[in-house]
């Protein structure tokens, strides 16, 4: 097992879907019951005694100082083409800290810290056992490798948007990143895509549990009226 390195936070884009909040700030900015979404999982990184924190960030960029308030050990990544490409683009932007490490969607409420654990030693994504979804899903076989990812199905795993890298698998993610966003015909394509999809056979990661109560994905303004009153003054 092996002692996590660094955490690489990915919080470039621009979160139309929960506008109007997000005209003026960014979505991991945006606070639940006062505290901003990403605090949540900034809090479980520094638990688990995680020194290094990277934080790849692109609209409205300088709006992410304020974290350095009370998360001074925040070294920041900007991330020049957030406008024009998906969030392969922060992946490329952070190739050079990939390995040994958590790579963490930016907008998703932590409930559980003691997901973020101190040693990892195999890649894996947190993920949702589910008999249905309409989300992006993983289909493993029996030890668990992802074999297959989708979106929607029967049977499967959830993604949730935190996963571990050994320095090995970080360091092929990185190397076949960079070949894939050399050419601007897959600047639209997700990060996860790389290792799942385009490079599958050349990869072995495994899901690791975690419960539908442990973490919320906000995706729009509607779902941040449902879990913070305060907002239903604003219209959808």
């Amino acid at each position: 097992m092996s002692k996590v390195e660094r955490a690489v936070f990915l919080a470039a884009g621009k979160g139309t879907r929960m506008a109007p909040l997000t005209d003026t700030l960014p979505k991991p900015l945006v606070k639940v019951h006062g505290r901003a979404i990403i605090a949540t999982l900034l809090d479980a990184v520094i638990m688990a005694g995680i020194e290094e924190i990277y934080v790849v960030r692109g609209y409205l960029g300088e709006k992410f100082n304020g974290l350095l308030r009370d998360y001074p050990q925040i070294k920041f990544i900007d991330n020049p083409d957030y406008e024009k490409a998906n969030n392969i683009s922060s992946i490329v932007a952070a190739a050079d800290f990939l390995q040994n490490a958590y790579i963490i969607e930016s907008d998703l409420l932590l409930s559980n810290p003691s997901l973020i654990t101190a040693n990892q030693d195999y890649s894996n994504y947190l993920a949702i056992p589910k008999k249905k979804t309409d989300d992006w899903c993983f289909f493993t076989d029996d030890a668990g490798v992802i074999k297959k990812m989708a979106v929607g199905g029967e049977n499967c795993w959830q993604m949730v948007g935190i996963s571990y890298w050994t320095a090995e698998d970080g360091g092929k993610l990185a190397q076949k990143a960079r070949q894939l966003y050399a050419d601007t015909s897959n600047y639209q394509m997700y990060w996860d895509e790389v290792a799942l999809s385009r490079f599958l056979p050349e990869f072995a990661i495994k899901t690791r549990l975690c419960r539908q109560a442990d973490i919320i994905e906000i995706d729009t303004l509607a779902e941040l009226q449902a879990l913070d009153s305060s907002y239903l003054k604003i219209e959808v």
